[in-house]
Order: C-alpha cells, then sequence, then structure tokens
C-alpha cells in the first residue's frame, strides 16, 4: 500500500468519478485506475462499485476514514520536513566542553540568536565522551569537545578542528613547585591530583600520559567544574593538570601559580573539535551555528 494508491482512493471517493480524481490528482485516468487496482489487490476486496459514478463499496466505506487519517498525517510529515529545510527548526541543542562553554562559545550564541531569534537554544556543559555519546543518541544536533578518535571515526560524523592547546600545572601560590618556571611531569607524581570524573577527555589523556610515563598517578579526588578545582588547589598541597583555556580565571588569582610542563617524549596537548552528523549539516540553522563555530570560536 502506497500513500499515491489512498491519495487516489480519496479523490475518487470524493468526486464519484475516475475522471474527476485524475483531474484533481493532475494524473491519467489510467493511472486512477492502475492506482485503485494495485489498492484493492493488496486488500483483496473491491472499493467502488463500477457504474455510472463511483460509489463505495462495503470495504471501501471501512477504509475511507483511515485513508483520510493515514493522509492528513502524510501531509503533517511532509510540512514537517519542509519546515526543517526552510529553517523553521524550533530548538538547536549543543553539548560542549565547560570551558569552551565559560569562555568561547558565548559570542558565538549571541551572533546565532541574532541571525535565527526563533530557534530556542539549549546548551549544555558535559565532558567530551558523554556530549559524543548524546550527539550519537540524537539528544543534541552539535558538540564542542575535546577529539576522541574512537567515538569520532564513523562515515556519518562531521569533524573539524578549533584550536589545540597546552596542558598546564595548576598549584596553589605556595606550593613547593612554584620555585620552578616549569615543571617536568616526573616532579608531579610526587604530589597528590585532582582529575576530572570518568567520560571527561581529560581524565583519559592525564591518566594515558602517566601510564606511558611508568608512574602511578596519585589522584586522590574526581572533579567535574573548572570552580571546584581552583577551590582544591587553592588550598594547598594538590595539583591539577588543566588545559590552558580552563585557566583565564586563574591566571589573575594571586592565591593560584600557574607553570607549563618541561618539554619531554610524551606530548600532553588536547586538541579541541566541532563534531556533528551529515544530515544535521543539511539543516539551515545548524549550519549556520557551525559555521559560526569555525569563524568565530578561537582558543581563548
Amino acid at each position: 500500500m502506497r500513500i499515491e494508491q489512498l491519495q487516489a482512493f480519496l479523490a475518487v471517493a470524493d468526486t464519484g468519478s475516475f475522471g474527476l480524481a485524475a483531474q484533481q490528482c493532475q494524473v491519467t485516468q489510467s493511472t486512477i485506475s492502475r492506482q485503485i487496482q494495485s489498492l484493492e489487490q493488496s486488500l483483496g476486496l473491491p472499493l467502488f462499485h463500477r457504474s455510472s459514478q463511483a460509489k463505495l463499496t462495503l470495504g471501501g466505506e471501512q477504509l475511507l476514514p483511515h485513508a483520510r487519517k493515514m493522509c492528513k498525517e502524510w501531509e503533517n510529515v511532509l510540512r514537517k520536513f519542509e519546515e526543517i529545510k526552510s529553517g523553521k527548526q524550533p530548538e538547536l541543542c549543543v553539548a560542549a566542553i565547560h570551558s569552551v562553554c565559560a569562555h568561547s562559545l558565548p559570542l558565538v550564541l549571541q551572533k546565532f540568536c541574532f541571525d535565527y531569534p526563533n530557534v530556542q537554544l539549549r546548551v549544555t556543559a558535559l565532558g567530551s565522551d558523554r556530549a559524543l555519546k548524546v550527539l550519537k543518541d540524537g539528544l543534541v544536533d552539535l558538540a564542542i569537545v575535546m577529539n576522541n578518535r574512537f567515538l569520532t571515526n564513523s562515515s556519518e560524523m562531521v569533524v573539524d578542528v578549533l584550536y589545540q592547546e597546552e596542558i598546564l600545572v595548576l598549584m596553589a601560590a605556595n606550593h613547593p613547585l612554584t620555585q620552578y618556571p616549569e615543571v617536568s611531569l616526573s616532579q608531579l607524581v610526587d604530589y597528590p591530583q585532582a582529575v576530572f570524573k570518568d567520560g571527561y577527555g581529560m581524565q583519559r589523556l592525564i591518566q594515558d600520559c602517566f601510564t606511558r610515563l611508568q608512574s602511578p598517578i596519585k589522584a586522590v579526588m574526581e572533579l567535574n567544574t573548572l570552580d571546584a578545582f581552583r577551590g582544591v588547589v587553592r588550598q594547598g598541597h594538590v595539583i591539577a593538570l588543566l588545559p590552558e583555556s580552563a585557566l583565564i580565571e586563574a591566571k589573575n588569582d594571586p592565591t593560584l601559580a600557574i607553570r607549563r610542563l618541561a618539554k619531554s617524549s610524551i606530548d600532553l596537548t588536547r586538541e579541541v573539535v566541532i563534531v556533528t552528523t551529515s544530515d544535521r549539516l543539511a539543516i539551515p540553522p545548524i549550519a549556520h551555528f557551525y559555521k559560526l563555530v569555525q569563524q568565530l570560536l578561537k582558543f581563548p
């Protein structure tokens, strides 16, 4: 059963004529006849009494309300698709890592709201792995995250690199490591660390780093907000390895200190990317937001 068969059936039922139905559907009368015959074969019952006027049989009367409902639903679906293609999307959902939400994203959001005032923006701060999962599940339209090629390496994903940044060491202003202009990874193994929770790309990056160093990391607590990291580190002995964009407030805080890592064979940087799916980029508001991020979201 096809939608055009149901549409032909309704046209004949409404006009009482195969010829008038053909004019209404803008097809030939033979086309209408073939569609009705195919529909009758599928259902196993005649739908019209063929006389001077096409009148519904008992089977046709039973089909009529269902056919009207199905065709109405199909019209609603087509209208929704036209609205999507023309940019009439009620909302746009974005998941982004905390440092991007705090510093880089507001300019993009402001510009998008000006360009698409009728689209409701919904922005959620999430860890990279969680953000990519909700993107795959269809709960958000775009994700701005630390790249994880295991999660983005699929044919439907569209990934664009935004920037790369160093990982720095955050410590209290009176911490023993402040005596050094740079610190080595081997020096860090002696100090307790605050780390991101599971599901955050940074947690995986730091853990992999110390595994390659063949030294266990002294992770004494797991956190998931930049405020929490600053608050804990400020108290004294605990340090944290954080991306440079997450340390903007810390640079102006006299109770905190930041040190670069000494160069080593282990490259400790992160790559920030924007990710969506190819089908979403065909929707004008999503494509526009994606382009704005490429143009305006820079390393802080």
